[in-house]
């Protein structure tokens, strides 16, 4: 990932993760807690494709796991959005263009289902048992509901932050500044390379040619000079 990209997600996670921790999970909803984190994750994921959407969540869900008050297995929900992020990475949209709100909400409603039972998964493999207490059923269907709600305020930002951190007009006039600059010094060296060698050969022929005229000379005005003192 380039620098724009990490240092943006790298703010954006941080800034998802501190308000959820303490504005979100202190409104006690009933069920789940809207995922405001899984959020951000899924709108880098649709801007930066499959790959960076798999590392962008897996440094997130591994922030989540060890900021307080976690209280589950540390790596349990940097996997769950590793996956997510990767998942969703491979919906993201051509030429990075959304021509409608469907794709997006039916991607949000599947990662919200998707990672609860995922959580709820690794959970039980690790002996955690607190979504049966809960009701998984009604976790999943508040977690589809609270996310469905909040993504038009959240992933459609974050999408336009990532695209225009991704498309920055004054790197991109730097870079090609840089290229101009660079393509047009060597251009020139080059160019005046072959013109001075081409003008030092031209004097060296120049040179050689006249040196070979005036021995000719020679020649022929000895060869007269020795035929004058024959005929006398």
């Amino acid at each position: 990932m380039r620098f724009n990209r990490m240092l943006l997600s790298a703010t954006l996670v941080i800034v998802a993760l501190v308000v959820q921790v303490t504005v979100l999970a202190r409104l006690q909803l009933p069920g789940a807690v809207p995922d405001l984190l899984m959020l951000t994750v899924l709108g880098l994921a649709l801007v930066y494709g499959h790959v960076g959407g798999a590392l962008v969540g897996f440094g997130a869900g591994l922030l989540a796991d060890l900021a307080p008050p976690a209280d589950h297995a540390a790596g349990r929900y940097a996997l769950v959005l590793c996956v997510i992020g990767y998942l969703a990475g491979l919906a993201k949209p051509d030429k990075g263009q959304i021509r409608s709100a469907t794709g997006p909400m039916v991607v949000v409603v599947a990662s919200a289902i998707g990672s609860t039972l995922l959580y709820a998964g690794v959970g039980a493999l690790v002996g955690d048992t607190a979504a049966r207490h809960v009701g998984l059923g009604s976790l999943l269907f508040t977690a589809a509901l609270y996310d469905l709600l909040l993504a038009p305020f959240v992933v459609p930002g974050i999408m336009a932050l990532a695209r225009r951190a991704d498309n920055d007009p004054l790197a991109e006039t730097t870079s090609a500044k840089a290229s101009n600059v660079s393509s047009g010094w060597l251009s020139s060296s080059g160019g005046t390379g072959l013109r001075l060698g081409g003008q030092r050969g031209g004097l060296r022929t120049k040179a050689a040619g006249g040196l070979r005229m005036k021995a000719v000379k020679n020649r022929v005005a000895r060869a007269g000079r020795i035929k004058g003192v024959k005929r006398l």
